[in-house]
């Protein structure tokens, strides 16, 4: 059920709490002295602690030992005992943070009922930031283009390491998912994953949240470096972060110690660093708004989160995974995905990549047409303006031009799309628009489209010096 350390310098007094503890299934550890106190507590930390007052013939008085445990290990509550209890002392012990204070000679039904309440208060609180460290966030990944399958390779090459890893991509691409899949299955992974979301936090307080804080009415209060303590923290835009604190955190990296704000004492963390960014970081170094030497600690190794863009093969394949879960998070009906609407969404355009996908899908769960397979009419439409039955809109600057010109600009953009759709496949791209495969090789090159490697995939872009 826990394991409770007493400390009391009579020996009859801590035995005695020791063998009520121990009939109600508690495990027990005692001390008579604040030596043996803080010895105890260095091997291991406790689940609660049981402290008097005075105690004879020790360095430390209780009030003093509170005051160290409160600041290394704010978690465990304490309470406080003594045969000389007044009100002043009850009022010193919870300011410096103790639960609860029980004056001698105390009552047994009272004792018990205040470590069940502590304890119970102390698995909650755990449980609380068990719950912010996870936040639910999801680690599966998804996919079967070339693409996908490099970044996943990657992946599973540095989740045995304790290497820093610098994720690149576009915004909404999955770089948080990646992170939490490294953690995931890496030695790290039934410790703490903490996020920062540097643009989120402001630059005054930023230092707070990183390192914590100590003040005198208020004790300590730890930051998200020592709740990432054995694990894993992830930056989350990193380029975002104040210079002052990115000087601050590259000593962390060299040390892997730090001073609370308003403290004196060194803080000792074991943590994996992940950071992220869409930004060009060299731009940022070369503008000044961010530290070459941070830079080169945090990119031991980089790898790029490719973006929706590379990687159209895997469009329907997430759309019908973010319906089963916003089905399952939410209570929407779940609907199959109908082979045209498939196909729609791989053509479309994604500057905020799955993020925006997700969105998509549960737009067209909750205002769709029915409870059938989702229809390619239920999609947003991306083109300039309504549409009659049977007739395709045409852009503004398509329609300004001759038929011959219009027709080439046509056909270059639509091979494009499909060529991207098909992960650069050039024999399912020409099944699928009724072309034969030399054919089709012919006309990309009278179009000026060629294909090339970009992040494991085969992309298709238009030949630079060509006329297009």
């Amino acid at each position: 059920m826990g394991d409770i350390l007493i400390t009391d310098d009579e020996r009859d007094i801590r035995e005695l709490i020791s063998d009520i503890l121990k009939d109600e299934g508690f495990t027990t550890r005692l001390a008579g002295t604040s030596d043996e106190c803080m010895a105890q507590i260095e091997a291991e930390t406790p689940a609660l602690m049981i402290l008097d007052i005075w105690l004879k013939d020790s360095r430390m008085d209780g009030i003093d030992i509170l005051k160290h445990v409160k600041k290394d290990h704010p978690e465990v509550p304490v309470v406080i005992i003594s045969g000389h209890g007044n009100i002043e002392i009850a009022v010193a012990a919870i300011k410096q943070g103790a639960y609860d204070f029980i004056e001698k000679p105390f009552n047994i039904d009272q004792l018990m009922v205040v470590i069940r309440r502590a304890m119970e208060t102390s698995r909650l609180r755990r449980e609380n930031i068990a719950l912010k460290r996870s936040d639910a966030a999801p680690t599966q990944m998804l996919g079967e283009s070339a693409s996908f399958k490099t970044l996943v390779s990657q992946l599973e090459k540095v989740t045995k390491s304790n290497g820093r890893v610098m994720l690149t991509g576009e915004g909404g691409s999955g770089k948080e998912t990646a992170a939490r899949y490294i953690h995931a299955h890496s030695d790290r992974a039934d410790l703490p994953f903490v996020s920062v979301n540097c643009a989120s936090i402001e630059p005054d307080g930023m230092e707070e949240v990183l390192f914590g804080r100590e003040t005198e009415g208020r004790g300590v209060e730890r930051g998200l470096l020592e709740e990432a303590d054995g694990g894993v923290i992830y930056f989350d835009g990193v380029s975002d972060m104040p210079l002052g604190t990115q000087s601050k955190l590259l000593r962390v990296l060299v040390d892997q110690k730090f001073q609370r704000v308003g403290g004196v004492d060194k803080v000792q963390v074991d943590v994996r660093v992940i950071s992220s960014t869409n930004n060009d970081l060299q731009a940022a170094i070369h503008a000044g708004t961010f530290r070459q030497e941070l830079y080169h600690r945090l990119n031991v190794v980089p790898i790029h989160v490719p973006s929706l863009e590379e990687r159209r093969e895997d469009i329907p394949l997430l759309a019908e995974h973010f319906v089963t879960e916003l089905e399952q998070s939410q209570g929407l009906m779940g609907r199959p995905l109908s082979e045209e609407a498939g196909a729609l969404l791989q053509t479309m355009r994604w500057p905020g990549n799955a993020r925006q996908l997700r969105n998509v899908m549960e737009r067209v769960l909750i205002l769709g047409d029915g409870t059938g397979p989702i229809m390619a009419r239920e999609l947003p439409d991306q083109t300039e303006g309504p549409s009659d039955e049977g007739r395709v809109l045409l852009s503004g600057s398509l329609a300004t031009l001759p038929l011959r010109e219009a027709r080439e600009l046509f056909e270059r953009e639509y091979l494009l799309t499909q060529i991207n759709r098909f992960g650069g496949n050039i024999s399912r791209t020409a099944s699928f628009v009724g072309m034969e495969r030399s054919a089709l090789h012919r006309k990309l090159k009278t179009l000026g489209v060629v294909t090339s490697n970009k992040a494991g995939a085969r992309v298709a872009h238009v030949e630079e010096g060509s006329d297009a």
